[in-house]
Order: structure tokens, then C-alpha cells, then sequence
């Protein structure tokens, strides 16, 4: 696994990049350099990107699976990792190029610590289990824990700046 900063990227760090914030139950993607920055609670952000073309993204999904009930809609794992993948390859990446960090699924809430499994872990299992069915390697993570987080993310060269709130 790759090291994590912990610390907040300098300001010439981000003065050449965009930046965008991601809401839960959305996806990201880019072709252009951005700093992108979302809170992860027991959310999950998946983070991709493709380091020779330098396209990058990640999603925030609240919830592991969608199970045919309602909308289908980033809000849920199976459905947010899928569609930053699609995403990526419209905008040239190759997939057999993609490398991933995963970040988040904290439990945040006393009243479920003692649930070995937890929502939090629920999803950052799923990341974990759909990226492996992509064959996409996994070179970093920061998961579990009972803090939540606010991440940075660079799309074109992946990398990750996590602080714990």
C-alpha cells in the first residue's frame, strides 16, 4: 500500500488545479487536474485514477447495495463504483490501468461501535469485493475507525490528503 498524507496540501499544491466538492450519492470525474474534496462519515469514497492519461475521479456513496427497490442511484455502492468506472473509460481511460484508494466507512454513531459489522465496514467490504471483480489493484486506503474524515483527492495523479475530524 501506498502512504497517505495526513496533512492539508499546500497552497501551490492545489493554485494549479480546479477544485470541485463531492456530495454524498455522487461521482466525479476529469480529464482535467482538480483537487476534489468530500467528508466521509461511514460513507465510503471510492477514488480511481488512470496515471497515463491522468483522468481521474471518485464517488461518496452513503449505503453497500442496491437491491432493485427504487432508484438506482450512486447513493449506493454497486451502482456509484460502476458508474465512475463507466465515467473513466468514456473520458479514455483504460481500465487495466486504473489504481484505487478507498477512504471512509467510519462508525460514527456510539449506539452501533459494538456491531462488528457495522454500516461503515458494510460498504468499505463492497468497495473492496467490486474493485477485485474490476481487477482493479487497490494501492492505498484509510477505512474504519470511529472518526469521520475529510479527503483531498488529486484526479490526475491520485494523490490523497486525509484529515481526521
Amino acid at each position: 500500500m501506498l502512504p497517505l498524507s495526513t496533512l492539508t496540501p499546500s497552497s501551490t499544491e492545489t493554485s494549479e488545479r480546479a477544485t470541485a466538492y463531492v456530495h454524498p450519492g455522487e461521482v466525479f470525474v476529469s480529464a482535467r487536474s482538480h483537487a476534489v474534496t468530500t467528508i466521509l462519515g461511514s460513507c465510503v469514497a471510492v477514488c480511481l485514477w488512470d496515471p497515463t492519461t491522468r483522468i481521474g475521479g471518485l464517488n461518496h456513496f452513503l449505503l453497500p447495495s442496491f437491491t432493485g427497490q427504487g432508484l438506482a442511484s450512486p447513493r449506493f455502492g454497486n451502482v456509484a463504483i460502476k458508474e465512475l468506472v463507466a465515467q473513466l473509460a468514456q473520458l479514455g481511460s483504460q481500465r487495466h490501468n486504473l489504481l484505487a484508494k478507498i477512504f471512509g466507512g467510519a462508525c460514527v454513531l456510539e449506539a452501533f461501535r459494538q456491531r462488528q459489522h457495522h454500516l461503515g465496514m458494510k460498504n468499505v467490504e463492497v468497495a473492496r469485493h467490486l474493485l477485485e471483480c474490476e481487477s482493479i489493484p487497490l494501492v492505498s486506503h484509510d477505512v474504519g475507525g470511529q472518526r469521520g474524515r475529510k479527503l483531498i483527492f488529486h484526479t490526475d495523479d491520485g494523490a490523497a490528503w486525509v484529515k481526521t475530524l
